[in-house]
């Protein structure tokens, strides 16, 4: 549908409808899911200071690696590794997590607290990029 025919549509009709992520409105026409749109997180997690997801949104499986090292992957991968990670930790003390390595199915983060030592921590992270 072109720009215009929106338009017009919305002021024939005095609404449009809304596509929700699975694509379908409420009243039961489909389009494009939102989850393909650029600017909009296409991973995110919440996960235990072993790995263990207690949320997630395209995220299959998280693994405990070692002391303060986690990989998430993805139901979904990227289109490349060039996506964007951030994340915090929390459980109450200062940690750092940053990330260590990017694929298009998975990323690896490191957990660390103010002593530079690696630790274990709750984890949350959210992912910005393509999607494949």
């Amino acid at each position: 549908m072109t720009r215009a025919a929106e338009i017009a549509k919305i002021i024939g009709k005095g609404s449009v409808d809304i596509h929700g992520e699975a694509g379908t409105t409420s009243s039961g026409s489909t389009g494009l899911t939102t989850n393909l749109q650029q600017g909009l997180a296409k991973t995110w997690y919440l996960a235990s200071n072993s790995a263990s997801l207690t949320d997630s949104f395209n995220v299959s499986s998280g693994s405990d690696g070692g002391t303060g090292n986690y990989t998430y992957n993805y139901s979904n991968a990227f289109s490349n590794a060039n996506y964007s990670v951030s994340g915090v930790c929390g459980e109450g003390s200062i940690f750092i997590m940053f990330n260590s390595s990017r694929a298009t199915g998975s990323s690896n983060n490191k957990v660390g607290n103010t002593s530079g030592s690696v630790t274990d921590a709750q984890n949350t992270g959210q992912i910005n990029g393509d999607l494949a």
